[in-house]
């Protein structure tokens, strides 16, 4: 285990820094339209529950109003919401947004690969089990939970009650989060570092690839109250 912490912490200083030096030209014109647009933010910084259960600022690019947490929806955010700044949408469902967070990587706080850090609210919802899978285990710029939780945002739109819609995402969405996040912490090594990097560019480059199976033969099988939900990404169950 402390080879494999030594090797996955080696590649994570290796791709971000090259990764900040390759796609900085690229996040200039970003930066620029940011602050000349919307609110005039470049970065969200937002506390998240990372290792050791300790929270660390995570930094995003700004995608919606400053506010809107307090704002109707809250902390879900459906594919065209309202409170989306005007590149919001772009940024995020490039996953461009994400980018800023090789800052996280190179500080330590965070990893390509792991499980992806959550706001204590939600983070609360996890069970005591998974809490404990994920203690010593740095959160990532990527996951299994999120990549199988793409359309995450089309699910939670599928249900019009805001009330509901929290309701289903602490009691359905995030246990199978946490499942799929012990998933990966039961077999954290470096090839399943790798197949996740890999898979996640499958699916920024094709959103409705169904590889998943293929790439992960013995994923947790989701609950009943989201089977339809992977049964109709191009008609097979994509976990």
């Amino acid at each position: 285990m402390i080879i494999t912490l030594f090797l996955i912490r080696f590649f994570d200083i290796i791709f971000s820094s090259l990764a900040i030096v390759i796609m900085f030209p690229f996040m200039l014109p970003i930066m620029l339209t940011l602050k000349l647009t919307g609110e005039h933010d470049i970065f969200y910084r937002q506390k998240r529950v990372g290792k050791y259960g300790k929270e660390f600022s995570l930094i995003k690019f700004a995608t919606m109003l400053r506010d809107s947490s307090n704002m109707p929806g809250g902390y879900c955010t459906l594919k065209d919401d309202p409170r989306l700044l005007p590149m919001g949408g772009f940024l995020r469902k490039t996953k461009i947004n994400e980018l800023p967070q090789l800052i996280n990587i190179i500080r330590g706080q965070m990893s390509i690969v792991g499980y992806r850090p959550l706001l204590r609210c939600h983070y609360d919802h996890y069970s005591n089990k998974t809490k404990q899978a994920l203690h010593n285990i740095r959160p990532g710029l990527s996951s299994i939970g999120s990549i199988i939780f793409r359309d995450e945002e089309k699910i939670l739109q599928s249900i019009a009650d805001i009330e509901n819609r929290v309701h289903f995402y602490n009691n359905v969405i995030m246990p199978f989060k946490g499942e799929l996040e012990c998933w990966f912490v039961d077999r954290y090594n470096i090839l399943n570092y790798f197949k996740i990097i890999i898979f996640t560019f499958v699916c920024v480059v094709n959103p409705n690839t169904n590889i998943s199976k293929k790439m992960f033969s013995d994923l947790p099988e989701p609950p009943i109250e989201l089977t339809s939900f992977y049964v109709n990404r191009k008609g097979t169950n994509d976990n």
